[in-house]
C-alpha cells in the first residue's frame, strides 16, 4: 500500500488527507525519521517531538504566505518533510544535502534561518510589524520551545508584542528539555503549570474548548479560574500581563485537536499564546528514554538506538574531567554552562562539585556577567560556551570582565569548523571579536596534553583568560598527571629549520607539521611553531622566525579576516619587518555543512596548497634578491665609471 508521505510534495497535498488518516502519516513520518537519522545522524529527538505540531500547522495554515518561525530550527525536518523534500531528508546535514536547521536559501517555506534559540519570537514579531505596515493578511506563527523562554531575548520580545501588533500566534512547545533537563524558574513555572492539581482539569477543558468553538464563552477557556490566584501560580497572569491571551495546555500530540485550536486562533484579534504539551523522541522508546543522547546524535541502530562505541576521549571530556581534578585541590574553582552540561563535557564535573556547578539555562549574556560578580569575590569561575554561542555575548565580555581585568576563564568548544552542523555552529570568529579587547589573553593547543596545561595556566592566571579548542577528539597525545604551568605569551619551536618559517595554530598545528614534510621533499628544512598564544602573541619568538625565514606560513581554523595570520602580519609590521607572510585559513565567506576534511580541501586548506604558496613566495624572493643583486652591481659599476672620468 502507498505511504501517504509519497503523496506530498508541498502543503497543498498534505491538506488532501482527511483528518481521520493524519495518525497514519504521522507514523510514517516518524519512522521514516528513525530509519534516514540512524545512517547520517541528526536531531531525533526534537523532531519526534514536534510532528503532529508540525502537521497540523501546515494543515492549516498556506505556506509561504503564511509565515512559520521555528525556534530552534533543528525541529524543522518534519517542516521539510511537508514542503516538499522528504525524498531528500535522507541527505540532511551531509554533503550537498539539505540543510540541518531552516535555510531561506533552500526553500521558500524556510521563512526564518537560526541555529541559536532565542530568537524566534523577535524574528516573528518584526514580521507581523512588517505586515501590517504594509497591510497584507497572511498569518504568522512562533514555534518556541520551552527552553527558548530562558533566553533574555525571548523576554524582550514578549515585552514589545502587544506594543507592535494585535495578531501573533506563539506556540510554547513544552517538553522540559532543551539539550538537557530545562532549569530555572521559567522551567519550573511551566511544570507547575502542567502538573499542579489545580490545573489538570484543563486537560478536560481543552476538548471541551474544542467542542465550543464558536461560541462566546471559548475564549476564556483558560482565563482565571480562581481570582484569588496571585503572581505567577497562574499562566495568564505572566503572559496577560504583556497583553498576550493564553490558551492551554493542550496535548501536543493530538493533532486533530491542534487542528482545530489553529483554525480557532487564526480568528484571534490579539497577540496569543498556545501552550502545548509534547514528548521529546516521541515514538522511539530509545530517544524517549534517553532524550539528552538523541537530541543530536550520529549513527545509530534503529532497533535499539545503539551508537558506535566511543575510542579516545574528546577534548570535551577532558575538560569536564581536568576542570574536576583542579577543583579538587582549589575550591575557588567553579563551572558555568548555557544549558549545556553534556555538550560541554560539565556532566563529568557536576556531580563531583554539585554546589560549585552552574547551568544557567540558554542565558549567555547573563552567564558571563554571572561568573564576573562570582570573580570579584575571589572565585574563579570557568564559563564553557561554545565559540559560536560566546559570541551573543561579546559586549559582557567588554564591559564586565575585560574593562574590570577580572579572572574569568573562556573555554570555547567548537572552535573551528563544526562539521555537520553548518554555518550557525562553525566557530570561525572567536580570534576576531576577541584579539582586539584589551587585558584578556587568547590560546590554543596543540594536543590534548597542552589543553591540560592551558586549562592550569588560565586557573593560575590573574585575569580574563580564553581558550579555543575543537569539537571531538584530538591527535591522542598522552596527559601527564600533573599539568605544567605554561609562561604567558610564549611559543615554542617543534622542529627546528631555515628558509621556511611554519605557525601552526592548535587545531592545524599537525597540518604544518605535514607541510614541513612536503618541502623536505624540495630539499627546504622547515622550521615549525607551536604559537600557544594568539594574544599576547610572542613577538621575540617571532623576530627570531623572521630572521631566518624567507617566508612565514601561518595555520588557522578560523577566518582569515582578522584572525591569527592577521595577527602576525600586524606584529611584523609594528616590528618594521618586511618578510612575507602566508595565510591558510578560512576564507570570508559562511561555510555550508559537511566533512570537515572535504570542506578543507574545497577550501585550500590542506598541506599541498600551503607548499604552492610557500614556493611561489619563494621564487617570487629569489627573483627579487637577483634583481637586488643586478642593481647593485650597476650601481657600483656606475661609480666605477664616475670615478674614471
Amino acid at each position: 500500500m502507498p505511504r501517504l508521505l509519497d503523496s506530498i510534495n508541498g502543503p497543498a497535498d498534505l491538506k488532501k488527507i482527511p483528518q481521520d488518516q493524519l495518525p497514519v502519516l504521522a507514523q510514517e513520518i516518524r519512522d521514516e525519521l528513525i530509519k534516514s537519522l540512524a545512517k547520517t545522524g541528526g536531531h531525533l529527538g526534537p523532531n519526534l517531538g514536534v510532528v503532529e505540531l508540525t502537521i497540523a500547522w501546515h494543515y492549516v495554515f498556506n505556506s509561504p504566505e503564511d509565515r512559520l518561525v521555528m525556534d530552534v530550527s533543528h525541529q524543522a525536518y518534519v517542516h521539510k518533510m511537508l514542503t516538499g523534500r522528504a525524498d531528500r531528508i535522507h541527505t540532511i546535514r551531509q554533503p550537498g544535502g539539505l540543510n540541518g536547521f531552516m535555510l531561506r536559501t533552500e526553500s521558500e517555506h524556510d521563512h526564518f534561518g537560526a541555529g541559536h534559540a532565542g530568537t524566534g519570537l523577535s524574528a516573528a514579531l518584526g514580521m507581523a510589524t512588517a505586515r501590517d505596515l504594509q497591510g497584507g493578511k497572511e498569518h504568522i506563527t512562533a514555534l518556541c520551545g520551552d527552553a527558548a523562554f530562558t533566553c533574555g531575548i525571548t523576554f524582550e520580545a514578549l515585552n514589545n508584542v502587544a506594543s507592535a501588533t494585535k495578531r501573533l500566534i506563539i506556540v510554547l512547545n513544552d517538553n522540559e528539555w532543551s539539550i538537557d533537563k530545562n532549569v530555572g524558574a521559567i522551567a519550573n513555572y511551566l511544570n507547575r503549570i502542567t502538573t499542579s492539581t489545580t490545573y489538570s482539569h484543563l486537560h478536560d477543558r481543552a476538548k471541551q474548548f474544542l467542542q465550543w468553538i464558536g461560541g462566546q464563552g471559548a475564549v476564556h477557556f483558560a482565563h482565571k479560574v480562581e481570582e484569588g490566584l496571585k503572581g505567577l501560580m497562574f499562566p495568564s497572569t505572566l503572559f496577560e500581563e504583556m497583553g498576550i491571551t493564553y490558551y492551554g495546555p493542550l496535548d501536543g500530540h493530538d493533532v486533530v485537536s491542534l487542528i482545530k485550536t489553529f483554525e480557532f486562533l487564526k480568528k484571534a484579534e490579539n497577540p496569543v499564546i498556545l501552550h502545548v504539551l509534547t514528548k521529546k523522541g516521541k515514538g522511539f522508546k530509545p530517544a524517549e528514554s534517553s532524550q539528552m543522547k538523541f537530541h543530536g546524535l550520529g549513527p545509530f541502530d534503529p532497533e535499539t538506538g545503539e551508537t558506535p562505541k566511543a575510542g579516545q576521549k574528546t577534548y570535551s571530556e577532558i575538560l569536564g574531567e581536568t576542570l574536576a581534578n583542579l577543583a579538587d585541590k582549589d575550591d575557588r574553582l567553579v563551572a558555568i554552562t548555557g544549558a549545556m552540561p553534556s555538550g560541554t563535557g560539565l556532566v563529568k564535573f557536576q556531580p563531583r562539585h554539585p554546589t560549585r556547578y552552574f547551568d544557567v539555562g540558554i542565558a549567555e549574556e547573563h552567564a558571563v556577567i554571572f561568573a564576573a560578580g562570582m570573580a570579584t569575590r575571589g572565585l574563579k569561575p570557568f564559563c564553557v560556551i561554545y565559540s559560536t554561542f560566546l559570541q551573543r555575548a561579546f559586549d559582557p565580555i567588554v564591559h564586565d570582565v575585560c574593562l574590570q581585568n577580572l579572572p574569568v576563564v573562556f573555554p570555547m568548544d567548537r572552535a573551528g569548523l563544526s562539521g555537520d552542523d553548518g554555518p550557525t555552529h562553525h566557530g570561525l570568529f572567536d580570534i576576531a571579536y576577541l584579539r582586539g579587547i584589551p587585558n584578556i589573553i587568547h590560546m590554543a593547543p596543540k594536543d590534548e596534553d597542552e589543553f591540560v596545561d592551558m586549562l592550569y595556566t588560565c586557573l593560575k592566571h590573574e585575569g580574563p583568560s580564553a581558550l579555543r579548542y575543537p569539537r571531538g577528539t584530538g591527535p591522542g597525545a598522552a596527559i601527564k598527571p600533573e599539568p605544567s604551568l605554561l609562561q604567558i605569551g610564549k611559543g615554542e619551536i617543534t622542529r627546528p629549520g631555515s628558509r621556511v618559517s611554519l605557525w601552526g595554530l592548535g587545531t592545524l598545528h599537525p597540518m604544518a607539521e605535514q607541510t614541513a614534510d612536503l618541502l623536505l621533499e624540495h630539499g627546504i628544512h622547515a622550521e615549525v611553531v607551536n604559537p600557544r598564544f594568539i594574544k599576547p602573541l610572542d613577538r621575540d619568538l617571532l623576530r627570531a622566525s623572521a630572521s631566518r625565514a624567507e617566508v612565514i606560513c601561518t595555520f588557522e581554523d578560523h577566518v582569515l579576516n582578522n584572525g591569527f595570520g592577521a595577527a602576525v602580519m600586524a606584529e611584523l609590521a609594528d616590528m618594521e619587518i618586511t618578510v612575507p607572510v602566508v595565510r591558510i585559513g578560512w576564507p570570508d565567506c559562511f561555510i555550508d555543512h559537511g566533512k570537515v576534511d572535504a570542506l578543507r580541501a574545497k577550501h585550500g586548506i590542506t598541506p599541498v596548497n600551503a607548499v604552492e604558496k610557500i614556493l611561489r613566495k619563494l621564487e617570487r624572493q629569489t627573483v627579487f634578491a637577483q634583481d637586488e643583486a643586478n642593481n647593485q652591481k650597476n650601481t657600483e659599476l656606475d661609480v666605477v665609471t664616475a670615478s674614471a672620468r
